[in-house]
């Protein structure tokens, strides 16, 4: 029932971990897949060409999804190419270093909600006729466990990552008559090399959370992407407002 042959998919932030492995796991389900990146073009390109060579459909599209003039542009250009948007995986999001909250500014504030949660509605804003027409449509979006977690030194990212949930009820109330669902997923400790700047001693980060999963082994990117397709699928067609919390049993609500 995973058959997304004839969707468009967009997934910000795709160039690299999760959101590279939501846009290949898309693509191998038969959607055409836009790899949204603002500055990794290389890794975009990548991402596609390996979409391609496994017959898949693809193509990378910069934007920075913050911005509602490069959002709107981003979208026509992806309509275009590839046809009506109906799924949109909002996945672009900063993890600054942990710092307390009294050392965030006011400037990494409003560049961290901006891009986690600020985001969800320019995509929305833009995408949504397409899906209202098509009387279909999947939002899911990429929260953290973090906000399950209520993680110390993250007020800025854990605020936009619990926005990013109240986005997901409201949105799934508003758009349900449109034949449209919306849910969120919370990904726990997945292993992507962003986190080597925060967690450099990788050994260390293992073992402290092998103590704190019921599942002891390392998240990964194929993880999360494997709750996107269900999410994007005639199976999950009757499931809205909801938040998936993949993390291997290290939150539990």
């Amino acid at each position: 029932m995973s058959d997304l042959s004839g969707k468009v998919a967009l997934v910000t932030g795709a160039s690299r971990g999760i959101g590279a492995g939501i846009a290949e796991a898309l693509a191998a389900h038969g959607a055409a897949v836009a790899v949204n990146y603002a500055t990794g073009q290389q890794e975009a390109d990548a991402v596609v060409a390996k979409i391609v060579a496994a017959g898949g459909r693809a193509i990378p599209v910069q934007a920075d999804v913050s911005n509602a003039e490069d959002v709107d542009r981003m979208v026509a250009q992806v309509a275009e190419a590839l046809g009506p948007i109906s799924i949109v995986v909002n996945n672009a999001g900063l993890t600054d270093t942990h710092v307390p909250w009294q050392q965030i500014t006011e400037e990494d504030w409003d560049r961290v909600l901006d891009v986690n949660l600020k985001s969800c509605y320019l995509t929305l804003r833009a995408t949504y006729p397409f899906m209202k027409e098509a009387g279909w449509g999947r939002i899911i979006n990429i929260s953290s466990v973090t906000f399950h977690l209520g993680m110390k030194n993250l007020l800025h990212y854990v605020s936009s990552k619990g926005g990013m949930i109240g986005f997901t009820r409201t949105l799934a109330r508003d758009v349900g008559v449109d034949g449209i669902t919306v849910n969120a997923i919370t990904p726990g400790a997945i292993h992507v090399e962003s986190e080597l700047h925060v967690h450099p001693d990788q050994d260390a980060l293992r073992a402290r959370l092998n103590e704190q999963q019921s599942i002891k082994r390392r998240g990964l990117p194929a993880d999360i992407a494997a709750a996107v397709v269900f999410f994007a699928s005639p199976d999950a067609s009757f499931i809205t407002g909801q938040t998936l919390n993949v993390d291997g049993g290290w939150a539990m609500y």
